[in-house]
């Protein structure tokens, strides 16, 4: 389709072009539009109706957003933004500097000026900051036919009408009705005789991960956003909700990897700032990492007069974080999920200590055999690597289990608490134990 329509530009077919794209779609079309080159990029963007091409813009990423309002007059970037609905143009406000944040409130009215920089101040990761003011309010007082109208001449400039929310004369929230009960509904029929007075929701300054979760949990297409007094100020859509989930589940994949968090395409990263988001968390774990260093300088008298011991090291060590890393991720998942709090710490300890007994005499049952049937070593040290084996287990899940509810009870991200902190934190103690019993059954002086 590119490719056709690079054609279509050399010919000059501006007609033909737009054709082209009024048959498309707007998320199409501006994958395809981010592909060309800057300056075709914005001769084919003018070339869509206005109402289309606010719509492709908000699909489109930051720094093509950023090139196309630095390349159009202020007539256009007007109406860009007052076609745009009121969520999507603060999203990619704040994702510009600010010299291009200048030129775009420069050319939007006073009234959505406004708007904009309440939502501007809502705190960061808030409800309120997702939320859109394109909603659909009803009285109770209508009657089902009155609502209908009140839909069909309101509706158009909505981002949803799946459900409608009632509210009283001062905005107080009171209920919600879908679109669907209305249409059923005898047309005679009053609001407060059908709509859900029991109607979830959120506060602004609710936390968006919060939000998230009330929409998985209850199914939610749409969600009202109130004030402290229970006034309605805004809907969340599921759309929003599923860039929350997917921006909350990178921030956490980066963090289990020992990374900062980024919003950025790998591929549009600099090396430097790649290098950046990585080096602090390396730098920490491997300055943490001389611990286990130090242990085995400790147990050096062991190592020498046993020197096959050593040749175990790895295995026991890796073993170990392996150990943790599946508990970790699971409670992990478990708190983001919302199957598991705070409070549940006793039964996540409690599970983690029967499930490493088991998995730990198995690994260590296989492991005697193996070393001491197959290898020919010392029965001795196979009883020595075989208990360690049992014991690291049993340590790396209970670690694993807990650290990450820790975190949360000290309101930080347990995704912190993930493979590789766990693994430097297991393999010191997997040492101390392993050279201890070492020390122990095999009469060695440390």
């Amino acid at each position: 389709m590119e490719k056709r329509l690079m054609e279509l530009m050399k010919e000059n077919k501006a007609y033909e072009i737009r054709s082209e794209l009024l048959a498309m779609n707007i998320v199409d079309i501006a994958h395809i539009l981010e592909e060309v080159d800057k300056h075709n990029l914005v001769r084919l963007f003018r070339i869509l109706p206005k109402d289309m091409a606010a719509g492709v813009f908000s699909y489109f990423s930051p720094e093509v957003q950023q090139h196309i309002v630095e390349a159009i007059t202020d007539n256009e970037i007007k109406t860009i933004i007052d076609e745009l609905f009121l969520d999507d143009a603060v999203d990619f406000i704040e994702e510009m500097p600010a010299n291009v944040v200048k030129k775009v409130i420069k050319n939007t009215d006073e009234n959505l000026r406004k708007q904009i920089n309440q939502f501007l101040n809502y705190p960061e990761d808030s409800s309120g900051t997702i939320m859109t003011i394109e909603y659909v309010d009803l009285k109770k007082e209508m009657s089902v036919k009155e609502a209908i109208d009140h839909i069909k001449k309101t509706g158009i400039d909505k981002e949803t009408i799946n459900n409608c929310y009632v509210i009283d004369p001062n905005r107080k929230l009171e209920g919600v009705i879908s679109i669907r009960k209305l249409i059923l509904s005898d047309e005679s029929n009053f609001v407060e005789d059908i709509f859900t007075k029991d109607v979830i929701s959120v506060k602004t300054i609710d936390d968006q991960e919060f939000a998230a979760q009330l929409f998985k949990k209850y199914d939610l297409m749409s969600m009202p956003v109130v004030d402290n007094e229970n006034r309605l100020v805004g809907i969340i859509t599921v759309d929003d909700i599923v860039d929350i989930i997917e921006k909350e589940n990178t921030e956490d994949i980066q963090k289990m990897a020992a990374m900062e968090p980024s919003d950025e395409e790998y591929l549009k990263s600099g090396v430097f700032k790649l290098a950046k988001h990585r080096i602090i968390w390396l730098l920490v774990l491997m300055i943490s990492a001389t611990l286990t260093g130090n242990i085995i300088k400790k147990y050096d008298d062991v190592l020498q007069s046993i020197v096959i011991l050593a040749s175990f090291i790895p295995m026991l060590m890796d073993t170990g974080g392996n150990a943790g890393s599946q508990s970790s991720s699971l409670i992990i998942r478990g708190l983001a999920l919302g199957e598991i709090r705070i409070k549940d710490a006793l039964k996540v300890l409690w599970k983690e200590l029967r499930v490493s007994i088991v998995v730990g005499s198995t690994l260590a049952f296989v492991n005697f055999l193996r070393i001491y049937y197959l290898e020919k070593v010392d029965f001795k040290i196979a009883i020595t690597v075989c208990i360690t084996t049992l014991l690291t287990v049993v340590l790396a899940k209970v670690v694993g289990g807990l650290l990450p509810i820790g975190a949360k009870a000290l309101k930080m991200d347990p995704a912190i608490m993930a493979s590789p902190l766990i693994t430097t934190i297991v393999d010191t103690f997997a040492l101390v134990i392993y050279f201890s019993i070492a020390t122990l059954l095999l009469d060695l002086g440390a």
